[in-house]
């Protein structure tokens, strides 16, 4: 492949990175380096070579400290689906923050927030509120450990289920370890990452039912459950395979095996949350992000059956969960306001702004030929630069080239006043219209026809 073309990116000549990070973040980020590793309080920080520091935001705008005003497509990793400063969870917060931010006893706004979700999904009867997604997954792995008597798990490779060691597992491997095709290998995420949890984890590749049937088999008597996004954001949002999903429930009801259905962020799918809509069955979920409203939030719920292992009514429980900071009050009356006003003509809003946008920026590629496709479902996208639409981590994993294309999109829309994570997945927000679609449509309109010649190399062999 030719590199002879350099792809020009928005820098700024101080060589602090995109115009759209002012003085005040570098300020900022200069102070941080002296309290913070590497000037940052989570990886997940996005910097270019530093980040932008928020200032304020409302609807779908975020304001950085130097007063610039972008559309917002990060949403705090998917969970401010109702945008920024959303006013019923606003006056909902300041209400309940005048009568004290937590107790040791519960509050019936827990229950109220419960009852609604449980409500709405089917198979989810019961549930324990916790104060992350991560702890949501962690808990409903040990929920099937201790139903099951087993310790392993299976997971997708390339799929993203927070910071627990076995949910870690090939999180982010790559063509140098990942292994074969048909026999992915159990790769660590971090240095130190003891060998018994790689040796625990078995890792199946999305899309291709016949291998996930074999490898559930040939170790179902060491599974507790498969760990399971319906969409995975980091392995590139790709519509799940009906024939895959298939394949993953029929062979774990013949062995025994759980199925955890990880919808921390895919909840947002529609008015039901994923599993609802791909015809997925799961024993336990885990869910979060937008049922918190902007406030810290998990939840590990499924069949009553399944989560009387949490039961402590007279009685140690076979899994023992608490937490400080679980189902206070104010994330609480913030996930109610926002839970309530997500009816279903709000999904239904969403639903039609995501595939109005997928098919225009699909419309865009095939009009300029340009090496991009679009994946994604309901208020979720994703840009590749790829010609044809990956059907999994493998295929979506993107070369040295294609992730520099990737990060000159995103420094192009931040100078254009459109906050795009990297890697291009994004998600839209309720207070999002028309008016937002036409400027993101717009933006990459101007890409796509400004880095013509060095978009011609890329698609090149």
């Amino acid at each position: 492949m030719s590199t002879s073309v350099p792809f020009r990116s928005h820098q700024s000549r101080n060589g602090y990175g995109a115009p759209s990070i002012g003085p005040r973040s570098r300020a900022a980020f200069t102070r941080a380096h002296g309290v913070f590793p590497d000037g940052t309080t989570r990886v997940t920080v996005e910097r270019d070579p530093i980040p932008r520091y928020a200032a304020t935001g409302h609807g779908a705008y975020l304001f950085d400290v130097d007063g610039r005003r972008l559309l917002d497509l990060n949403n705090n990793f998917t969970t401010l689906i109702h945008g920024h400063a959303f006013a019923p969870v606003v006056e909902a917060v300041t209400r309940q923050l005048s009568l004290g931010s937590c107790y040791a006893s519960p509050t019936e706004a827990e229950i109220d927030l419960a009852e609604l979700i449980c409500a709405r999904v089917p198979g989810l009867d019961r549930m324990r509120i916790v104060n992350t997604g991560s702890e949501a997954v962690m808990f409903a792995i040990k929920a099937a450990r201790a139903l099951t008597g087993k310790p392993g798990i299976a997971k997708i490779e390339g799929a993203y289920h927070g910071n627990y060691d076995w949910a870690e597992v090939s999180q982010a491997t790559s063509p140098a370890v990942w292994g074969d095709a048909d026999a992915p290998e159990s790769v660590p995420f971090y240095a130190g990452m003891p060998r018994s949890i790689l040796d625990q984890v078995t890792i199946l590749r999305a899309g291709d039912p016949d291998a996930a049937r074999r490898r559930l088999a040939e170790r179902a008597e060491t599974i507790a459950c498969v760990l399971i996004d319906p969409m995975a954001s980091r392995a590139g949002l790709i519509p799940p395979d009906p024939a895959f999903i298939a394949a993953v429930q029929e062979t774990a009801r013949a062995y025994g095996l759980l199925i955890v259905s990880d919808e921390v962020l895919n909840f947002r799918q529609s008015y039901q949350g994923a599993s609802a809509r791909y015809g997925l069955q799961p024993d336990l979920f885990a869910i979060g992000k937008i049922i918190g409203g902007g406030l810290p939030i998990g939840a590990v719920g499924g069949s009553r059956e399944a989560m009387a292992v949490f039961d402590a009514e007279g009685k140690r429980p076979l899994v023992p969960q608490g937490g400080t900071f679980s189902a206070n009050p104010l994330s609480m009356v913030a996930g109610l306001a926002a839970m309530q006003a997500l009816d279903e003509a709000a999904f239904a809003h969403l639903a039609h702004l995501g595939d109005t946008l997928r098919a225009r920026l699909t419309d865009r590629i095939a009009r300029r030929q340009a090496p991009f496709c679009v994946t994604g479902a309901a208020s979720l996208f994703r840009i590749h630069a790829k010609v044809r639409p990956p059907r999994d981590y493998r295929e979506s994993f993107s070369t040295p080239r294609e992730a520099a294309v990737l990060d000159d999109l995103t420094r192009f829309f931040g100078a254009e006043g459109i906050i795009l994570p990297k890697a291009a997945a994004a998600c839209l927000s309720t207070p999002m219209t028309e008016g937002e679609i036409d400027m993101i449509v717009g933006v990459f309109d101007r890409f796509l026809e400004t880095r013509a010649d060095a978009l011609a190399e890329l698609g090149k062999p």
